[in-house]
């Protein structure tokens, strides 16, 4: 088992820039491949970026294409999520997620472990 607590969320101007981090603790955190999710008020959580094992392969839903960044530091058991270039829609709870297989990072469904979230807003 693991377990994943997030941190770095915060208040910024639209158009900045904020760094989320989850701090992993338990089983190898190098076995799991990991995914940062996001859910508005009223909506389902969805997928915003994941990251493979080794990092060496990484997945990014449309929204955030070419503004997000993840990564991870397998030594220091941390997968972050760099976020530039924020919009007032990029304001909500980001979830950080651990999943133990190999088959794609987008499913909701597919994660074994979950953190409790952690906020960001980007006022205009």
């Amino acid at each position: 088992q693991v377990q994943l607590v997030e941190s770095g969320g915060g208040l910024v101007q639209a158009g900045g820039s904020l760094r989320l981090s989850c701090a992993a603790s338990g089983r190898t955190f190098s076995s799991y491949n990991m995914g940062w999710f996001r859910q508005a008020p009223g909506a389902e959580r969805e997928f915003v970026a994941g990251i493979s094992r080794s990092g060496d392969i990484t997945s990014y839903a449309d929204a955030v294409e070419g503004r997000f960044t993840i990564f991870r530091d397998n030594a220091k058991t941390t997968v972050n999520l760099q976020m530039n270039r924020l919009k007032t829609h990029d304001t909500v709870v980001y979830y950080c997620a651990a999943k133990n297989t190999a088959d794609g990072f987008v499913l909701r469904s597919g994660y074994d472990y979950w953190g409790h979230g952690t906020q960001d807003a980007a006022s205009s």
